[in-house]
């Protein structure tokens, strides 16, 4: 079975952030979208695209923290030992799609965990940007996006 991830379409993404605020809250109980596991970032001055963890095949980000605190699931999410990390953002430089963030009060870095396979965020999405699907599903789906593009890259790998 393939693993699905969640994918945004920056044609359809307004940049409204309600991804960010439903991943805080339901996620650390907060409504400050600085906790949030997901990121709305600008991809140029008319588009937005929410970013959240691919579930890359080499997680180039394990291996890059220094105490081990890091460690890839059966399911394939990447769970993050709060004890182990010192938060010194190594994962974060090492992901190449920029979807781990440091916790602002904790100092240790959040990795979205898929919510236990019901993602808030794109339960909330109003705009329908925002898929929780596997590779094979997007792609059709994105296929003259900036999306399309990088499903491309990962289909191709590193």
């Amino acid at each position: 079975m393939s693993k699905k991830f969640i994918v945004c379409d920056p044609d359809k993404c307004l940049g409204c952030q309600i991804c960010e605020f439903a991943c805080s809250a339901d996620r650390e109980r907060s409504t400050d979208p600085l906790y949030s596991r997901i990121r709305v970032v600008n991809l140029e001055p008319r588009a937005s695209m929410a970013v959240a963890c691919v579930l890359c095949d080499n997680t180039p980000c394990v291996p890059s923290c220094p105490t081990k605190a890091l460690r890839k699931t059966e399911k394939g999410t990447i769970q993050v030992e709060e004890k182990g990390c010192i938060g010194c953002g190594w994962c974060i430089a090492a992901c190449k799609f920029g979807a781990i963030t440091l916790d602002p009060s904790k100092k240790v870095v959040s990795i979205c965990d898929l919510c236990d396979d019901d993602p808030k965020c794109v339960k909330l999405c109003p705009f329908e940007a925002i898929v929780y699907s596997t590779l094979e599903e997007a792609t059709p789906k994105f296929k003259s996006s900036a999306t399309g593009r990088l499903l491309q890259e990962l289909r191709s790998g590193p």
